[in-house]
Formats: C-alpha cells, structure tokens, sequence
C-alpha cells in the first residue's frame, strides 16, 4: 500500500510541530491520573469495611428471620396436630403465634432500614470515589487526609473527638464510627474486666473466627477461669474448666495444662511461670488481641492508616545518618516519635548521593552547585551569594566565626588569628565551583544526605 504524498512541504513541517505540542499538554494531566490512580488502590479498607458491616447486617437479619419462621410452623403443626386441643386454646395458640408474627415483621423493617442506610453508605463511599478527577485532586486529598485522622482517632480511642471532626467536616457516611462503637462496647468491658460482652461478640461471629483459626475466645475462657482461681472459687473454676476449656485441649493442649496449674500455685505465688497469668496487664493484652480480630474480620488495616502513610514517606528518608546525634533538626527522624515508627523499616536506598544546602534547605546540583569554602564546610551558590548581599559582600560562617571576602577577590582575611594566612593565592583559597558531577564524585560519597554542616 502506498501512501499519498503532502501537497507542499508546509504541512510535513507542521506535523511534527503537532504532535510535540499535543504531547507536551497532555503531559501534566496523564502525571496526576497517574498519581490518582496509585491513590485508588490504597483505599481497600474504605469500600470494604461498609460492605462487610453490610453483610453481617443481612446475615443477622436473616437468621433472626429463619428463627421465628422455623418457631411458627413448628406451633401451628403442633396445634393442628393435636385433636385434644379445645377451641378456646387454639384461638389462644393461634393469637400468640399472630403476635409473634408481628413482632418479627417489626423487627424485619428495622433491619430493612439498617439495610438501607448501611447500602447508602456504601453507594456515597463509590461516588466519593468517582468524584475525583485531576482537577479536584487536591480537595480530594485534603479530604482524605481528614478520614485518615478520624480512623486514627477512633483506633486510639478518642471517640468524641473523632464524631466531632466528621460533623465539622461534612463527612460521617465517610468514616467508620458506628462500627467502631460497636467496638467500644466490648472494649470497655474488657478494661472493666468483664468478659460477658466480648464472648457475645465471639458467639456473633463464630464461624468466621473458627476459620480464620483464631483462639481469642480460648484466651477469653482462660482469663474467665483465672479470675475464678484469684477469687479462690476452686470448685467452681474446675467445674468452668471442664464445660468451657475441656473441648480447647485438642488443639491447646500445653497452654491449657499451664493454667490448670494455677490451681496448684494460687494467686499469691512468686513464681515467675505462672505469676504472670495473674498480671492484670492480661486484661490489657486481651484489649490488643480484640481489637486485631476485630479490624481483621471488618476488613480494616491492622496499623492505623495514619502510620502507614508516614510510614511510607519515612521509608524515603531513613538513613543511618538519621541515628546520629548530629542529625539535623529540619529531619523529621531526628524526633523520637518518628524514630520509634521508622525502627522495622529499612534504609533507603540510593543509588546517588544527594548534596541539600544546610542554609537554604535546597537541592544542590548543575543549576545551584556547591561551594566548598576554605574551612572545609560546603554551601550552595544562592545560599552564599544572598549571605553577600547581606553582609556587603562578605560571608559570615557562624560555626567558625570566619569572615570570607566577595568570591573574585585576590586576598582572603579571617577573625581567627593564625586559622588563614593574611595574603595568599586565591586559587588556593577561592571558593570552587563545580558544574560538572564526575569532578566532585568523591566529595559526594564522602558527605551525608540530606544536609551539610
């Protein structure tokens, strides 16, 4: 197949011309759909914890359903069964069952009505999804960074808080807050040293702990019979043991001969071995384990997403110079809060080194090169020509007291007697530029990331 000639030569030089500017406009936009669509995939919990709250609303709901249906059937073939039922005692039988009736039909439109908010939520978190685009990108962020301070809030407890920013912000069918309530419930309990609640969440959601292979009830049971042991109610705890944790000892055989042993040892022993069980930090502990299971089975990360995120941006600037004493305060893994949550992750890695400006905090390269001055310390150019501006011409290095004149100048002069001679050469002296990278490879390997001093 051949191909048609251009008629002149004005639109074989436009084309090119075309599509250099076609491709330069759509450079930005496909940049921050790029970015967008990373962001997506890091908002699996925000769509799946409304559908698993959803799910287990439906699956309740139908039990409860199945419940009552299965309880009338079974009344009515009893009552027509039954020859030697008189009327009055069928009309009776019949009028109780009426109102059982009702009373699930009440029960089934509350849950239709969960049902419904619960699917609303999930529908807004899907346009709240689909709402974003590269023009509102940063509204959205702004956005999200607020959800993410709400679901820290709620994980360390600070309920009030967290209802208050989601009412401030417009953003409840946004945020998790009554699943995490329901939570708070068990929680509390717990601190509270009650294990009721929490053995009734367990009961709710039986079958998904069972497979998910989960001994949190098992570590509730324990804990129950401990307290009974504490309260000296032997007969009891034994009776307790053989109902609850008699049919644990095939799968938690060692742990569960452990703590039978406390009935030997009583509360007040000072063995180590089993003193411990006595600890009331178990209790604390039983708090930890609950609330895993419970983010596991809601679909929730583990972490807080607030530390994941910083977590993320740590990972990017974690050193071993970050350790070191002399670490620059403008670091953030200087303070020992971002230490502690940088501790598991791994140093970064970069394959080159990167010189930043102490002064000015910016990024030395071919455009702001460095300079290295007489003491050995090392400047970007703005830093040092508006340090000139400043001080007519000369530069005033705080850490040495040592005073430099305009770069160009024959003569170098210096308040620390005897640190510089009075007269020298100013190529032995001058301030160096260094445009070039192969001519300071050296010095990048031998200085720290991140800032110079």
């Amino acid at each position: 197949m051949e191909i048609d000639p251009l008629p002149n030569g004005t639109g074989c030089a436009a084309t090119p011309t075309t599509i250099t500017a076609t491709a330069a406009s759509n450079t930005t936009p496909s940049s921050k759909l790029s970015q967008l669509t990373e962001s997506l995939k890091l908002e699996h919990q925000f769509l799946r914890v409304p559908f698993e709250h959803f799910k287990k609303t439906i699956r309740s709901n139908h039990r409860t359903a199945e419940k009552e249906v299965s309880a009338v059937i079974s009344s009515v073939a009893g009552v027509a069964d039954s020859s030697e039922l008189s009327k009055d005692d069928a009309v009776l039988s019949l009028t109780s069952l009426v109102s059982r009736l009702q009373g699930l039909k009440r029960k089934l439109e509350e849950g239709s009505r969960t049902e419904n908010l619960q699917a609303q939520k999930c529908r807004a978190r899907l346009d709240h999804l689909e709402s974003v685009d590269d023009e509102n990108l940063s509204e959205w962020n702004s956005m999200r960074l607020k959800r993410i301070l709400v679901d820290y809030m709620l994980r360390m407890s600070y309920y009030d808080t967290a209802i208050k920013l989601a009412q401030s912000c417009k953003i409840e069918e946004l945020v998790d807050i009554e699943v995490f309530q329901e939570a708070k419930k068990v929680i509390d309990a717990l601190r509270n040293q009650d294990v009721g609640p929490a053995l009734a969440w367990c009961a709710d959601n039986k079958s998904r702990l069972k497979k998910a292979k989960s001994k949190f009830e098992f570590q509730l049971r324990l804990q129950e019979f401990i307290e009974l042991v504490r309260a000296e109610n032997y007969m009891r705890a034994i009776l307790y043991a053989r109902r609850y944790l008699a049919p644990w000892g095939a799968t938690h055989l060692k742990e569960l001969q452990h703590v039978m042993t406390t009935l030997a040892f009583r509360s007040n022993t000072e063995c180590a071995k089993y003193k411990v069980l006595f600890d009331p930090k178990q209790w604390d502990f039983l708090v930890v384990q609950f609330k895993q299971e419970f983010y596991r089975l809601c679909g929730m990360t583990l972490e807080p997403l607030l530390n994941i995120y910083l977590q993320a941006g740590l990972s990017a600037l974690k050193t071993p110079y970050c350790y070191e004493d002399d670490c620059t305060k403008e670091d953030p893994l200087s303070q020992d809060n971002f230490r502690k949550l940088a501790m598991p992750l791994p140093y970064s890695k970069q394959h080159h080194s990167k010189l930043v400006c102490y002064i000015t905090k910016e990024l030395m390269d071919t455009e702001n090169p460095p300079q290295v001055l007489p003491n050995g310390y090392v400047y970007s150019t703005k830093a040092l020509k508006e340090m000139a501006e400043k001080n007519n011409g000369l530069h005033l290095i705080k850490s040495t007291r040592s005073r430099l004149q305009r770069v160009g100048s024959d003569n170098v002069t210096s308040d620390q007697d005897g640190a510089y001679s009075k007269k020298t050469r100013f190529f032995r002296f001058r301030i160096s530029f260094i445009p070039s990278k192969f001519r300071f490879l050296s010095l990048l390997h031998s200085i720290r990331c991140f800032a110079l001093v």
